[in-house]
Order: structure tokens, then sequence, then C-alpha cells
């Protein structure tokens, strides 16, 4: 038996991600994991920081970091607009490595601001969002 599928667009400020049809949509919003499937009634949420994982009508899965934006399904189309979306196998583990250092010791900077810290604290986040999307490749 196959799986019914949508049409899914993902959609970043680089340009589009992925464009076709799909069986399932995981990924983090603001308030927690959401996973669409096929005929999911209308929804709007911002996106949160973490991975995503896009099943295609094919049934292969590919994980991504997935990070803020919207997501949007709308009379059976789901459009996912991440600021930013980097498929594991695209993910630079190093570069991903330097970024969690370089945000580590900003946050064990006693003279920074509190500015500067709520900002290593989200480059941090995102660095190990990359991190943990791309070693489980």
């Amino acid at each position: 038996m196959t799986m019914s599928s949508f049409h899914l667009q993902v959609v970043t400020p680089d340009g589009q991600a992925f464009e076709g049809q799909a069986q399932r949509v995981f990924c983090r919003t603001i308030t927690g994991d959401v996973c669409i499937l096929p005929r999911h009634c209308d929804y709007m949420t911002a996106l949160g920081m973490g991975e995503a994982r896009i099943t295609d009508e094919a049934g292969q899965a590919r994980r991504a970091a997935c990070i803020g934006g919207m997501l949007s399904v709308c009379d059976g189309e789901v459009t996912l607009v991440p600021t930013t979306f980097e498929w594991a196998d695209k993910i630079d583990l190093e570069r991903a490595e330097a970024a969690y250092e370089r945000a580590d010791k900003a946050l064990h900077n006693e003279t920074a601001s509190q500015m500067d810290l709520k900002l290593a604290e989200a480059k941090l986040h995102r660095a190990l969002v990359r991190k943990s999307v791309a070693s489980e490749k």
C-alpha cells in the first residue's frame, strides 16, 4: 500500500531547497515538534530551531537543520520558509564544531554584556543543532 502525499515547498532566503511530493514533514516550531501528514488541516506557525525530517513520495527520509521562519499548510499545500535550512549531507561538521567553540568561549567571557550573552547562547544552540544533524548523516 502506498501512502498518500502532498505538495511541499521548502524556500529559504538562498533559494528553493525542495519542491515536490512528500508523505510527511517533521520539524520544530516555537511551541514544540510538529508532524504534517496528508490531509492536515490548515495551519500556520513560527519555526523554532531544530531538526527537520522530510519523507518524500518514495518513502525516502532526509534530515536537515531547520532554523527560524514559518510553516504554512493551506488547502493541502505545505510551505516551509525557514531562515536557515541545511541538508545533513551538506553541513560542514568542522565548521559547526568551530562555531560551537566560538559561542562557548563567548558565553564564558566575564566582561560580555547581556546582549552579547544572548547572542552567544543563540549561536551555541544553532551550532548544536547543526552538529547533531550532521553527525547522524
